[in-house]
């Protein structure tokens, strides 16, 4: 039964982020704001939606382990899982971009996660709101600085059309299947945790964070093998930045998240930064601005052994 919960709760996650996706485009088209900025800011925030409930969730139920390692397994399987298996369907080329703005900020927001919670075991409300500060700051900056004519491809043209009573149905779908998939998927995580015999730190960085990166390695690989350039390096760092800035932000400013797990501060976020920090040398040796495929299988190996040494620690 629990199995089954984890499995509605990821089918209703996906379902709600995409209903919620399509009804906050269609809205943001409505007081028109321009396609970069739905872009940047609407379908990022929105396509962050299904770990933020589930990280409030899981904060709320009692269980902050599951909250932390909800995100912190996020963003080392966006690199090590997604962005490694993206890059053995087909090489990736880097722009400048990444290691001069996105690279730096996002190193930026893990390193200060990694402060804020050695600091006193805990993310307060107070660090909570600096983190999201900190992502509306990077946001408007980005938005100030990006080129007029950047392509968007996410955005799609065809719900600028979109009746209100449509958009009005697409926020209660989204609104109701998030609800309930976060409330179902946290639930039956936690049963697993019990009946196996790990910890809740150990499902929320494995399980629930492979099942909340699905749908992104889906389309990155999707994307790859149509050779389209839809899914970008930049795209896979954003999601990054906005997994600390607003999933844990706004976690922590509604409830603060003590560390109640060793295994987080002593392994699992060095883990994280790890994979973050060896992208510069990756992008750079031997083939510079590309992520080649035996680049690819290096990042799923390693992802590998991160998995296999969570389990081993359990």
């Amino acid at each position: 039964m629990s199995l089954v919960l984890v499995i509605l709760g990821f089918i209703l996650l996906v379902v709600g982020g995409e209903y919620l996706v399509r009804s906050s485009v269609a809205l943001s088209f409505k007081f028109n704001i321009s396609k970069m900025v739905i872009g940047m800011t609407v379908v990022s925030f929105a396509t962050s939606a299904p770990e933020l409930l589930v990280s409030l969730q899981a904060a709320l139920s009692g269980s902050p382990d599951i909250a932390i390692n909800n995100v912190v397994g996020s963003n080392i399987a966006n690199i090590g899982l997604v962005l490694g298996i993206t890059a053995l369907v087909g090489a990736i080329a880097v722009d400048k971009f990444f290691y001069k703005v996105n690279w730096p900020v996002m190193m930026v927001f893990s390193i200060a996660l990694y402060y804020f919670l050695k600091n006193d075991n805990v993310l307060s409300a107070i660090e909570g709101a600096i983190l999201f500060i900190g992502l509306i700051v990077f946001l408007v900056t980005l938005i100030r600085t990006a080129k007029k004519d950047i392509s968007i491809e996410e955005v799609d043209d065809s719900l600028a059309v979109v009746s209100n009573v449509k958009i009005g149905l697409w926020l209660l779908i989204g609104a109701i299947a998030l609800y309930f998939g976060s409330e179902w998927l946290v639930k039956g995580a936690k049963d697993i945790a019990i009946s196996i015999g790990v910890s809740e730190a150990v499902i929320g960085v494995s399980l629930i964070a492979i099942g909340t990166s699905v749908p992104e390695l889906a389309a990155s690989v999707i994307a790859a093998a149509k050779q389209e350039k839809a899914i970008s390096l930049g795209n896979l760092i954003g999601s990054n930045i906005f997994n600390i800035g607003s999933v844990l932000g706004l976690t922590a400013i509604i409830k603060p998240i003590p560390v109640t797990a060793p295994q987080i501060l002593t392994s699992d976020i060095f883990w994280m930064l790890g994979f973050s920090a060896v992208l510069i040398p990756l992008i750079f040796l031997p083939k510079k601005l590309q992520i080649s495929r035996f680049k690819g299988f290096f990042l799923v190996f390693a992802y590998g052994v991160f998995m296999f040494l969570v389990f081993k620690a359990k």
